[in-house]
């Protein structure tokens, strides 16, 4: 069911869950691979709810990530539409944390001569939606942020 990311499991200071949402095929769980371990490589889709925890240090203080895997793919623009007719409110719906911080993110930049999301409409949703904002590519490690 979740798997770890080799490191000990032993204390921590603060624990933080991470959802990953959106359409299957967006490439959730490409980037939960990458993230965990140095590995990009091409999943079958996730059938069902998949979660792995990363340890990881900042500022002196051990953290436990528990990312979940149930996200647009810059690709598809029916991914991004979904974002805002289905997602976001599934979030607003379920979320039990009101103050959460949320991040809309953009998949598969290394594919850009087949973009159908410009990175401007992204950064408009998130702004919409009140997230911070970041393309990036599981496969290649690429990203390229903006803080809304």
């Amino acid at each position: 069911m979740g798997s770890s990311s080799g490191q000990s499991s032993g204390s921590y200071d603060l624990s933080f869950k991470i959802l990953l949402i959106g359409d299957s095929g967006a490439g959730k769980s490409s980037l939960l691979v990458s993230l965990i371990s140095a590995s990009a490589e091409d999943l079958a889709p996730t059938i069902g709810v998949d979660f792995k925890i990363k340890f990881l240090t900042v500022g002196g203080k051990r953290l436990k990530l528990t990312i979940w895997d149930t996200v647009y793919d810059v690709t598809r623009r029916e991914t991004f539409t979904n974002l805002s007719t289905v997602w976001a409110k599934e979030v607003e719906l379920y979320s039990t944390n009101r103050d959460c911080v949320k991040m809309l993110v953009g998949n598969k930049v290394d594919r850009d001569s087949e973009r159908a999301v410009s990175r401007e409409e992204g950064m408009d949703l998130a702004k919409d939606l009140g997230c911070m904002f970041l393309e990036c590519s599981a496969k290649t490690r690429k990203k390229r942020g903006a803080m809304l």
